[in-house]
């Protein structure tokens, strides 16, 4: 019997599996949307005001995902796939248009580009795999689901902000969740994640640009803040030391990086969980990176005097979150835990601990504690750097 024939638009293995600059273009777009998810939650730094944030952010990320599954899946270079990239971008712009108001009067518009962008991708890839059930069953299963979430989602645009909080966090986790156990559809099945539907390769620098992308939020958060202020000492002082954390960010996950992914043998390992558990890594630890954005730009608005909880917790927490992410993403690679940094999270944690116990650390400017959050950076990637060079290249895990 013979199989059933490949679709034209479906990429075929044995091709380049570097990111077009189609995409790289497309990833402009969330320079933006994570400068205005930072933005907000500067100005709104409170519980609600985070979970906010983070409902925001996991739409955002989830579609910045299925976007670059479908340039791994499909052939980037084809101009259906060309224009459905600029149209999901462009809804993504409506999105980040809409993110500081989308728990306001512009949840309506947030929600309207979200399924906009899903609607417009499923409309070109369900018919376009027609020839080929299996691969068509794919975009089915995620066109269910979405079908699934669009009750909350549109629903929340509907009623008031406390509500609309509970529907919109249902229907994301939904949308993540259903991917993770494969889309489970009436007589569709699932799909199996472990199965070779991933290039791989192509996964792993797409996932090293969208955190290039988030560093590059930084620095512009970074050069607002100093541009819009006074050009105080503190100022410029709290600007060198935001720089410096930038730094420390890219040195922590690129020399990781670049040890742990050197074997050739990756691309296998990469191959098999790629497509949920490294994008919720990397998610965690852009979310990281921009609760560091959010914290510089407070700083910056006020370097020294007494720091409140929220913002002690803000600049600790981004540091903290950059580095669980990388912790589970060490994890799902090599199957070994990265100790070195976790024994960094303790430090931090410490470090809060104590200064929610002792009034007197809270009276401490907020520079300063901006510094002590350098320094555990600092001293994690001296750490690893003195024990790379005592110890080989580490090869990752089998797959599996």
């Amino acid at each position: 019997m013979t199989s059933a024939p490949l679709p034209r638009i479906l990429r075929r293995r044995g091709e380049p599996e570097y990111p077009t600059f189609l995409e790289l273009f497309f990833d402009l777009v969330y320079i933006f949307m994570l400068s205005r998810l930072a933005t907000s939650l500067a100005e709104n730094l409170t519980v609600r005001g985070a979970a906010q944030t983070a409902v925001l952010l996991l739409a955002a990320w989830w579609v910045w995902v299925l976007t670059a599954w479908l340039t791994d899946l499909f052939d980037p270079r084809l101009p259906i796939i060309q224009a459905t990239v600029l149209l999901v971008m462009l809804g993504t712009l409506l999105m980040a248009i809409a993110t500081p108001y989308a728990f306001g009067r512009y949840g309506w518009l947030f929600v309207a580009a979200y399924f906009g962008i899903h609607l417009v991708r499923d409309a070109v890839l369900i018919p376009g795999t027609r020839v080929n059930r299996p691969i068509q069953a794919r975009s089915i299963r995620v066109f269910f689901w979405f079908g699934v979430t669009v009750t909350p989602w549109v629903a929340g645009a509907f009623v008031d902000e406390t509500a609309r909080l509970v529907l919109w966090s249902l229907a994301v986790a939904v949308d993540l969740g259903s991917a993770r156990i494969g889309w489970p559809t009436p007589r569709l099945g699932r799909t199996e994640l472990a199965s070779q539907i991933f290039t791989g390769m192509h996964l792993s620098e797409r996932h090293r640009a969208i955190f290039i992308v988030a560093l590059g939020e930084l620095i512009l958060s970074t050069g607002r803040g100093l541009a819009g202020s006074g050009f105080t000492a503190g100022q410029v002082t709290t600007c060198a030391v935001a720089f410096v954390s930038a730094v420390l960010l890219f040195q922590l996950y690129f020399q990781r990086v670049r040890r742990i992914l050197a074997p050739p043998s990756v691309a296998t390992v990469e191959r098999v969980r790629p497509g949920t558990s490294t994008s919720y890594t990397h998610l965690v630890m852009v979310a990281g990176v921009v609760l560091v954005s959010t914290s510089t730009a407070l700083v910056i608005d006020r370097p020294f005097g007494r720091t409140s909880v929220e913002l002690m917790v803000a600049i600790l927490g981004g540091p903290v979150l950059f580095l669980l992410g990388s912790v589970l993403f060490d994890a799902v690679v090599t199957a070994r835990v990265l100790w070195s940094r976790v024994l960094a999270i303790l430090a931090l944690a410490i470090v809060l601990l104590c200064a929610l116990a002792a009034p007197s650390m809270i009276r401490l400017p907020p520079l300063t504690v901006l510094v002590v959050a350098n320094l555990v950076l600092l001293l994690t990637l001296l750490g690893e750097a003195l024990a790379a060079r005592r110890e080989p290249v580490e090869a990752a895990a089998p797959a599996r």
